[in-house]
């Protein structure tokens, strides 16, 4: 069993900039890729970013430019940087490890920006 607990979640001001982490209880280089989605109240899960087990990341048009995805192999941690963020990336945020045949996810960590 994997376990996904997230950090840095919390209140920022429009503008600001907050970094999620999300620590693996094995090593990430297991998973085919790693990601972090988010679900706003009243709506529906979405991919925030991606990044898979070689490097290659993959971004939501809406955060492209202000949010950086990254890992770190070694301590099996991923993370998101979050820049110039908006009321609109409220959200709860959940990290994500996709295996050939498993998906994991984290609990979720909440995210709120204020105006």
């Amino acid at each position: 069993q994997v376990q996904l607990v997230e950090s840095g979640g919390g209140l920022v001001q429009a503008g600001g900039s907050l970094r999620l982490s999300c620590a693996a209880s094995r090593s990430i280089l297991s998973f085919n890729a790693m990601g972090w989605y988010r679900q706003a109240p009243g709506k529906q899960r979405e991919l925030v970013a991606t990044i898979t087990s070689d490097g290659n990341t993959n971004y939501a048009e809406s955060v492209k430019g202000r949010f950086t995805i990254s890992r770190d192999n070694a301590k099996n941690m991923v993370y998101l940087q979050m820049d110039s963020l908006k009321p609109e990336d409220t959200a709860v945020y959940t990290c994500k490890a996709e295996s050939r045949s498993i998906i994991y996810w984290a609990k979720g960590t909440l995210v709120t920006v204020s105006s």
